[in-house]
């Protein structure tokens, strides 16, 4: 497991739990541009979460230390305590919530969209074979319809079974999938309406965490008051992003 660390200044010791440490330990999955993914010139975790992350950790004067985690089992090692709280682009669910604890939203509910290959019938959304991340709000949703569902474990993977044919659409965040049909010159497209699910996305937290949750949440708060999320959020998303 790579560990991706940045120290952010002094770090309060008279908090409970997680707090309680000299490190908060942020876990990512980087592999889901523009939230999160490992910039190739570096090799380190970027994107809007990082340096999201990094803004709020310092705020909080928290010292923070950031670590990659697939996705299948990110909620898993949050829980056991192989970090203290998740930044990757996780949607806010009743479902999740009977695991973990979230924080406010930072982002607002962003719309999910279908992309096939350029051509094909929209119609397939709604009975076709749909490729979607798993354990994913998009994977939640595309179980409910009458289309069927071939959950795949990273998204590159879903974009690849689009291409060679195994899969009629993806279903995904509109926002991962623009770049792959803006660089595709014409091979990918987007089919049918956007579809909004999900309560926006937050930090997932321990739900034993409390005292973790409120510093975050009044550093959210702070970052939400004085507009340098919403800047944030146009640099990563782009304008047409609801913001706050």
């Amino acid at each position: 497991m790579k560990k991706l660390t940045l120290t952010l200044g002094a770090f309060a010791l008279s908090a409970t739990g997680a707090m309680a440490q000299d490190v908060v330990r942020l876990g990512s999955e980087g592999a889901y541009a523009p939230y999160n993914f490992i910039n190739d010139a570096t090799g380190e975790l970027d994107g809007f979460e990082r340096e999201l992350g990094d803004a709020l950790c310092e705020r909080a004067g928290l010292t923070c230390e950031w670590v990659i985690n697939d996705w299948d089992t990110i909620i898993p090692n949050l829980v056991s305590g192989n970090y203290d709280a998740i930044m990757a682009g996780m949607s806010i669910t009743e479902a999740r919530m009977e695991v973990i604890s979230f924080t406010q939203n930072y982002l607002q509910p962003e719309p999910s969209a279908y992309m096939g290959l350029a051509g094909t019938d929209a119609s397939v959304v709604e009975d076709g074979i749909i490729a979607a991340q798993s354990n994913t709000i998009q994977a939640g949703y595309v179980a409910e319809t009458e289309a069927d569902l071939l959950e795949f474990p990273t998204p590159d993977e879903t974009i690849s079974a689009v291409r060679n044919g195994e899969v009629d659409a993806v279903l995904a965040d509109k926002a991962f999938l623009v770049p792959y049909v803006s660089d595709s010159g014409g091979e990918l497209a987007f089919l049918g309406d956007d579809v909004l699910i999900g309560g926006g996305i937050g930090m997932g937290i321990r739900q034993t965490d409390d005292d973790l949750r409120a510093t975050f949440n009044a550093a959210i708060d702070e970052m939400k008051a004085d507009g340098s999320l919403n800047e944030m959020i146009v640099k990563w998303f782009g304008e047409d992003t609801p913001l706050f």
